[in-house]
């Protein structure tokens, strides 16, 4: 092929006037017309200048036009760079720096600050608005609707996913045409996904999971999807009737499960709920089915890797697991000092490899030979078991991630801004169990002597800093963080001591 990732999940479906996208307003796109809308948008980002091979960072809310770009970066074989639409101008500029973006997309309301820190890294600036009006767009209009496909081939870069380190220091992760292809072919067979099919789907795009999973499904399959700005629980209980499936995170599913009105009747119709990108509690597992009828399908992926493991479509779907390796997909267990294999059912860090598996870590040598290993083996930092039916668990990580909706979130990036604050002599971040996200950010902080840290003020600094999602729920002062004998602050007593914080009320 030409160009694997365009001709399989685009180019195929020229002139198909099929519906491909329902959305929340009654309006809806063909297949035809959203490729059209593909090639001028390639027309569009040619005209900046980019070439193949060039980084395109785009922070634009969801919309059929910001989709459109993505196939768009594929068809001219521009590596895209979705960006979280929380993150704010200190973050953004270390992204466009690091990856060399030649072209930045934003939001019109984002333009002004943003193009300063474009310009001073040599990139263009152009914007693209949730209505699909912008720059981008108007340039786009006097474009032709056919564009010539750029060839790649399976090793060509497609996309680069920003993924924080421990250290706070974000590690862009290259994904190549063949590993969003092959896991997209994949899943398609594994969750048996048709051109009858509709997803409802309201997860972000900017993130693997909203988009390199659901969308390439989708593309995949031929099918379509009801493409919802966002989770809203009336919009999801009113649409629900017109879908067939529906991925989505834990809280999708709490949410769904608070109100009376998500019944066994309102579900008759589906054929398969997917939950992934944080845990899954047992309980709501449990609960889902005794008031649908149906077993959620829990599967267990990453950034690096896209999908890595399911529970099965026919068999059991069992909970507190992510099921079984993908086909084509190798998993292990392993001695986190020695790397060597451990016998089935002890805990140690889970290792993958497939052709689901990035090509490393854009220029981090160093910290892709740490994680990637020669014979292509893939050490995730997640601890996991396997037990003797072969259903894989994940039980933790060898860091201090915290997963809060389904966002990754690392404790540093937060300690450093906290620990510059007046007054505070260190701190401590960490996920703590909360009912509607799985988990969620608390703050512990230190004070220096005789000081009395303006926990508003140290609150108000904090969120000009970071992404909403990254935010504490709570400050707390206390007098010391427990350590142990080398000096090493022990996360899992605070996580211990402060389990309840936000327990739900009892009666």
């Amino acid at each position: 092929m030409a160009n694997p990732l365009y001709d399989t999940l685009f180019g195929t479906h020229d002139g198909n006037e099929a519906t491909f996208l329902h959305m929340q307003d009654g309006t809806s796109w063909s297949y035809d017309a959203f490729l059209r809308k593909v090639a001028q948008f390639a027309h569009a980002i040619t005209a900046e200048g980019l070439v193949p091979g060039d980084r395109l960072a785009a922070q634009i809310e969801k919309s059929p036009e910001a989709l459109a770009l993505y196939g768009a970066c594929a068809q001219a074989g521009v590596v895209f760079l979705p960006l979280n639409t929380g993150y704010t101008v200190d973050e953004l500029t270390y992204f466009i720096e690091n990856s060399g973006a030649k072209l930045v997309l934003c939001d019109v309301a984002k333009k002004k600050e943003l193009t300063s820190v474009a310009e001073s890294y040599g990139a263009r600036i152009a914007t693209l608005n949730s209505d699909g009006s912008g720059t981008l767009s108007d340039n786009a209009q006097t474009m032709p609707d056919r564009f010539e496909t750029v060839s790649c081939d399976q090793d060509d870069l497609a996309a680069f996913l920003y993924t924080s380190g421990t250290t706070g220091r974000s590690k862009g992760a290259m994904l190549s045409q063949g590993n969003l292809l092959s896991n997209a072919q994949t899943l398609l067979e594994y969750w048996q996904f048709t051109s009858k099919d509709v997803l409802l789907h309201a997860l972000p795009i900017f993130h693997t999971h909203g988009l390199f999973v659901a969308t390439n499904v989708i593309l995949a399959a031929g099918g379509s999807m009801v493409f919802l700005p966002k989770f809203d629980l009336d919009v999801m209980i009113d649409r629900l009737p017109s879908a067939t499936t529906l991925m989505g995170v834990p809280t999708f599913y709490t949410r769904l499960l608070s109100d009376d009105r998500f019944t066994k009747e309102l579900t008759s119709h589906m054929r398969l709920f997917v939950s992934g990108s944080a845990p899954l509690l047992a309980e709501t597992h449990t609960a889902f089915e005794a008031r649908t009828g149906h077993r959620i399908l829990e599967r267990y992926g990453m950034t690096e890797t896209n999908m890595n493991t399911s529970n099965p479509y026919d068999g059991e779907r069992r909970a507190g697991t992510v099921g079984f390796p993908l086909p084509g997909v190798e998993l292990k267990i392993t001695d986190p000092a020695t790397g060597n294999a451990l016998p089935q059912g002890d805990i140690g860090q889970i290792e993958v490899r497939g052709p689901n598996v990035f090509k490393g870590y854009w220029q981090m040598p160093e910290k892709t030979a740490e994680e990637l290993r020669s014979d292509g083996f893939f050490i995730t930092g997640d601890l996991g078991q396997i037990d003797p039916d072969g259903y894989v668990q994940v039980v933790g990580r060898d860091k201090d991630l915290i997963i809060s909706g389904g966002y990754n979130i690392y404790p540093k990036e937060i300690e450093l801004v906290l620990d510059d604050q007046p007054g505070v002599l260190e701190s401590a971040v960490i996920g703590v169990p909360h009912p509607d996200f799985g988990e969620t950010v608390l703050a512990l902080i230190v004070p220096e002597k005789n000081a009395a840290p303006d926990l508003d003020a140290i609150a108000a600094r904090a969120a000009k800093s970071l992404a909403r999602f990254k935010h504490p729920r709570k400050l707390l002062i206390i007098d010391s963080l427990p350590r142990n004998t080398m000096g090493k602050v022990q996360k899992n007593v605070l996580r211990q001591t402060y389990k309840d914080m936000f327990e739900p009320a009892s009666g």
